[in-house]
């Protein structure tokens, strides 16, 4: 399953807000550009309804806060960065399958509600949108699914490794792989990082399973989510080949019929991320119609527009 700390948003820079007015009032304003709204105030469950089956939270609820509806089963981070990056839920289901509706703030300064029926077009780009269509006030989940995911978990498996040498810096990169190739392609990572001296810090695998709801769909098929995480030399000459490390294990995941994961994307060259995800080009020109001011950005549509811009 894939992790949500794993799929990771852009750190908080943004305005505090504590409720829907003041998401508003921020979109209106142009203070979301640069970075993404401070939405930890809205940390409130705003309806629980067994007899219908849903959960209604606001968007900066952490997980822990649901143990009691089973989310203490999904990772550390808020219900609205799940929601954001699609991220896989304990049982490796993306959390688009765990979803009835969710309210958020359009560029236009609207409290717009998406969902299946109403503005499902919305519900679909949104859902794994990165937030790039407007910060979320609260997202409704359905109870039931909430509690299979819970009980049908499974644990991730991490690879024990050495205690990396200190210093140099961190990076790291999320893969997707077809299940029957995960443990070739972990080989040949490994013997790539040792080619070019890279230590290894971290390896984990997680499973993920499919789904078909969401425009920027990562799920295609059942995938194992590999994260690698490495460390580099502090250097000019460190961070090249940082990026040459990173493009030749996504070569090698596309060439095992797999992908990158979508909040690595700024990782990948034109070419990569268009295998990967052919519908980026459209997506990138919803966001555009729907945001023509470009009063919504953060860093990852940033970096993601400019590869895309790359010949």
């Amino acid at each position: 399953m894939l992790a949500t700390h794993s799929l990771a948003l852009p750190a908080l820079t943004g305005p505090r807000v504590f409720s829907a007015g003041d998401l508003c009032k921020a979109v209106l304003a142009g203070r979301v550009q640069g970075g993404r709204v401070d939405d930890l105030g809205l940390d409130r469950v705003l309806c629980h309804d067994p007899q219908r089956g849903v959960l209604e939270v606001q968007a900066g609820t952490p997980w822990r806060a649901l143990a009691a509806h089973g989310g203490n089963a999904f990772q550390a981070g808020t219900v609205g960065d799940s929601v954001a990056s699609n991220a896989a839920g304990p049982d490796g289901r993306p959390m688009v399958a765990h979803l009835r509706s969710l309210t958020l703030v359009t560029a236009d300064g609207e409290l717009r509600r998406a969902n299946r029926d109403c503005s499902p077009e919305l519900f679909r780009l949104a859902v794994g949108g990165f937030g790039v269509f407007g910060p979320f006030y609260s997202v409704t989940l359905e109870l039931a699914s909430l509690a299979q995911a819970a009980a049908a978990a499974t644990a991730p498996v991490r690879l024990e490794l050495p205690e990396a040498p200190a210093g140099g810096a961190c990076g790291g990169i999320e893969l997707l792989v077809p299940p029957e190739t995960s443990e070739p392609l972990v080989a040949q990572a490994r013997a790539v990082l040792a080619e070019h001296r890279y230590a290894l810090v971290r390896l984990e695998v997680r499973r993920t399973l499919p789904e078909e709801e969401t425009f920027l769909r990562w799920a295609k098929r059942e995938y194992a989510a590999l994260r690698i995480e490495y460390r580099s030399r502090s250097t000019l000459g460190g961070c090249v080949g940082a990026a040459q490390l990173r493009a030749r294990l996504l070569d090698l995941a596309l060439a095992a019929g797999g992908a990158i994961a979508p909040a690595s994307l700024p990782a990948a060259s034109r070419a990569q991320a268009a295998a990967c995800y052919p519908m980026l080009g459209a997506f990138l020109a919803e966001k555009r119609r729907y945001d023509p001011a470009g009063r919504v950005t953060n860093p990852w549509y940033c970096r993601t527009t400019s590869l895309w811009r790359r010949d």
